[in-house]
């Protein structure tokens, strides 16, 4: 029996998140940069609930960032 393995959207975001914070990609890189983190089972799926919540993989990681937190230094 195979286990299919979902991703929802605020996971994707959390992950995003954590990934820009480190310095792993760039809030001007395409969604697509995302592919590379991710195992290729899983972009599927990863890529599958993107596009249900209508992101293209060309829109920007800055999209999926929503508000985020600013600090002054």
């Amino acid at each position: 029996m195979k286990s299919t393995l979902r991703y929802s959207i605020d996971a994707i975001k959390c992950d995003v998140c954590q990934l820009v914070k480190e310095g792993y990609l760039d809030r001007l890189q395409p969604i697509y940069a995302l592919c590379n983190f991710y195992a290729n089972r899983d972009w599927t799926c990863v890529e599958c609930e993107l596009e249900r919540h209508d992101f293209l993989l060309r829109d920007r990681i800055i999209d999926l960032l929503g508000c985020e937190e600013w600090r002054e230094d």
